[in-house]
């Protein structure tokens, strides 16, 4: 099953921490978190519709210059998620710029800022033709955790404490749709645009009997086919992918609870590991996982794949320490943990 969603650290695990989702056959991606981004090229970041911050500290958030500065000028919007007193810090952060030319500027540019917490979520934005003066504040009580819900999939978040808020991101595909491509053969007809055309009346949930040739430019050997016929011909459809980022946080049981839960049947799990078991006192202080914490919690949630990273610069001679303690815990807890209710499997 070819994925649907590519996930890659975007610098090295001892560097500025954040991750990379592209899209398959599309032109977009997602990021979770924001710092230093320059090993993305331009035309990476331009892919990016949305990006998941963890909360501002620099080097989570330093990014976010180069972000708008390779974004100004084009018909865009870019949506921003963050922890409490996230609104404020991009207001700030755009107000330390003079904007007295945008309105030379033919295309929209427009920032759309969410503020995250147990009990709300609060918009606000912020427009480039306006010198991104702040919108009025916009509040909503229901499902505050929920960031984005869309046809194909939804990413949620969890307030995690990292002596200050601190969000985990959950991204879960609906399904998966796999094509057949010996039946695309057998029709007589060639892999292209078209298929993300069906696919997405898949996620849609359209009308089964729905024609295809009323969706859009689909070749001619499928134009007067019915959706549901040829979804059994030429689709498998399969659990979605689960991919959940988690960065910076101290071991304690709240913290415990709600990332097992966030974790749970992931395909992918990146989380921090920024010290060695034997440090776990200077863990704790500074608010951060050890390498073991990290491999036990990605066990005992069953995740399919690990990647551990944002470690101390100080195990910098001792990389393969970290990724050892992090397997070793995370097949101990496997071995030992059944199965958690509601995963996508282990």
């Amino acid at each position: 099953m070819r994925p649907s969603f590519h996930p890659q650290l975007i610098n090295d695990p001892f560097d500025d921490p954040g991750v990379f989702v592209a899209f398959d056959h599309q032109n977009r991606a997602l990021m979770f978190d924001l710092g230093e981004i320059h090993s993305l090229s331009p035309r990476d970041i331009l892919k990016v519709t949305h990006i998941f911050v963890t909360h501002t500290h620099m080097d989570h958030f330093s990014g976010f210059d180069r972000i708008v500065r390779l974004m100004l000028g084009r018909q865009k919007t870019l949506y921003l998620y963050g922890p409490k007193g996230f609104l404020d810090k991009v207001a700030h952060k755009l107000a330390g710029y003079t904007w007295n030319l945008v309105d030379n500027y033919n295309n929209r540019f427009e920032i759309v800022a969410f503020e995250l917490d147990s009990r709300r979520k609060i918009e606000q934005k912020f427009s480039c033709r306006e010198g991104f003066k702040p919108s009025k504040k916009t509040t909503e009580a229901e499902a505050p955790m929920v960031c984005v819900d869309e046809p194909a999939f939804r990413i949620t978040a969890a307030v995690l404490d990292h002596g200050i808020a601190c969000l985990g991101f959950r991204l879960h595909q609906r399904f998966h749709v796999n094509i057949i491509a010996s039946q695309l053969a057998e029709l007589g007809v060639e892999p292209g645009p078209w298929l993300q055309i069906f696919k997405q009346a898949l996620y849609n949930e359209l009308d089964p009997g729905t024609v295809m040739g009323n969706l859009g430019n689909v070749p001619a050997p499928v134009a007067k086919m019915e959706l549901g016929n040829l979804a059994s011909r030429i689709a498998r459809i399969s659990p979605g992918q689960v991919i959940v980022y988690i960065a910076d946080v101290v071991f304690s049981q709240p913290n415990l609870d709600l990332m097992l839960e966030l974790a749970n049947g992931a395909d992918q799990l990146f989380i921090e590991a920024a010290f060695l078991h034997a440090d776990r006192h200077l863990a704790k202080r500074k608010y951060h996982l050890t390498a073991a914490q990290a491999g036990m919690i990605a066990g005992r949630a069953g995740v399919r794949r690990m990647t551990i990273f944002h470690h101390s610069p100080r195990y910098l001679e001792r990389r393969q320490e970290l990724l050892d303690e992090a397997r070793h815990a995370y097949q101990s807890a496997l071995d030992a943990t059944p199965p958690m209710p509601g995963g996508s499997g282990a």
